[in-house]
């Protein structure tokens, strides 16, 4: 063979090896998160179809206003979160350490871990559409502590993208949570989203839109399959339910509450999309909206809400005036939620991304037990 095809063989061999290294999934939790723009993997193992680009990354659109650069100075002056904190908005980084809670335990009872398919076909709400990345079936993945007594209604956390199935990371916490009697005796339904993400993808159409119509799904077709499946009773008490998500399933898991507050109580997002993914009529700027008109104009709801956003996450180098700064977004979503009187907490992450696993992995518990703070169960 001549010098030149080995050359290029050699080049050919190099891209496939670089092409390899780039799609290996990192573990939720444990590493960062891919780049601004690219859509992190699934939480339940799976790596989402490849996306459409995600307006506002790092550096996209004009650059930070003066008006911006003072917000995001101000920062500098968030105390350090710490277990016990109220209120408030906090820092946490530049050096991570996994909280403890994630690992599994000698002594521990540990809770059942089931999971089935849904199919798009048999669904109401969220049928074949035809957007962008969907796929014909989604897998829903149930905890259920062994504390669970049947026929008591439980408390329960649904996340969006199937937020800590992978790895069990969720079940381990809420195993050791339970245990330490932190958190009460609950159960998880992590359910993963239609596929694809971004403008004119299914995930996009699920999640990104401003309305309620995730959680009506999620109350008709998936919760009753649950129930009926395991054996299980989920409360209905709203105060006993929690949105989970992160990214675009961040703002989901908000309009969850928003849209349905006889529904849920309690929200806690990792870097929420609140920024102008899929405007509406109702929502021109998309997410945005909810801190720029939905949440100032509208009374209080009860709703307790956990915010955490990154140093680099989307946007963090773009004006505010293009909709798509990550970071000032959950700024002013903790300064109108504080308006409104609302339990809530912004954590800052130092160093981190767009729902970087390392912050992640320290704050998940702390979050955890911060958003389900002063709960008591419905007796009968």
């Amino acid at each position: 063979m001549s010098a030149k095809k080995l050359s290029a063989l050699n080049v050919v061999r190099v891209a496939s090896l670089l092409s390899l290294l780039v799609g290996t999934s990192p573990l939720f939790g444990q590493t960062p998160a891919p780049a601004p723009g690219a859509q992190p993997p699934a939480a339940n193992g799976t790596t989402p179809p490849a996306a459409g680009p995600r307006r506002g990354g790092r550096g996209g659109g004009a650059p930070l206003s003066d008006a911006d650069k003072a917000e995001i100075a101000k920062l500098a002056d968030y105390p350090a979160w710490a277990p016990g904190s109220g209120d408030g908005r906090f820092f946490v980084g530049p050096n991570y350490t996994p909280a403890p809670e994630q690992t599994p335990k000698d002594g521990v009872p540990k809770g059942k871990v089931v999971s089935f398919t849904l199919n798009a076909a048999d669904s109401k709400f969220y049928p074949d559409t035809g957007k962008r990345g969907a796929t014909p079936t989604r897998k829903v993945t149930v905890y259920i502590p062994s504390q669970y007594v049947t026929g008591t209604p439980a408390p329960f956390i649904v996340s969006a993208d199937a937020y800590g199935a992978r790895n069990n990371q969720l079940p381990n916490i809420l195993d050791n949570m339970i245990a330490a009697k932190r958190l009460p005796v609950m159960l998880a339904v992590m359910i993963a989203n239609g596929g694809g993400d971004g403008g004119g993808s299914e995930r996009g159409l699920e999640y990104d839109t401003v309305a309620g119509k995730n959680a009506e799904f999620i109350e008709a077709e998936i919760l009753p399959k649950v129930e009926k499946d395991y054996g299980v009773t989920l409360t209905k008490d709203p105060d006993g339910r929690m949105a989970l998500g992160g990214s675009s399933g961040g703002s989901a898991a908000f309009s969850m509450a928003w849209f349905h507050p006889e529904l849920y109580h309690r929200v806690m997002t990792y870097s929420g999309t609140y920024v102008n993914q899929q405007a509406g009529p109702d929502a021109p700027h998309g997410a945005w909206n909810y801190h720029e008109t939905l949440i100032p104009q509208s009374e209080p709801k009860p709703l307790r809400v956990w915010l955490e956003m990154g140093q680099n996450d989307n946007g963090a180098t773009a004006a505010s005036s293009g909709f798509h700064n990550w970071l000032i977004a959950n700024i002013h979503m903790a300064d109108v939620l504080q308006a409104k009187g609302y339990h809530y907490q912004l954590v800052y992450a130092k160093g981190a991304g767009h729902t970087d696993g390392k912050a992640i992995a320290q704050t998940y518990p702390q979050a955890l037990e911060w958003v389900w703070q002063d709960y008591k169960p419905v007796t009968r």
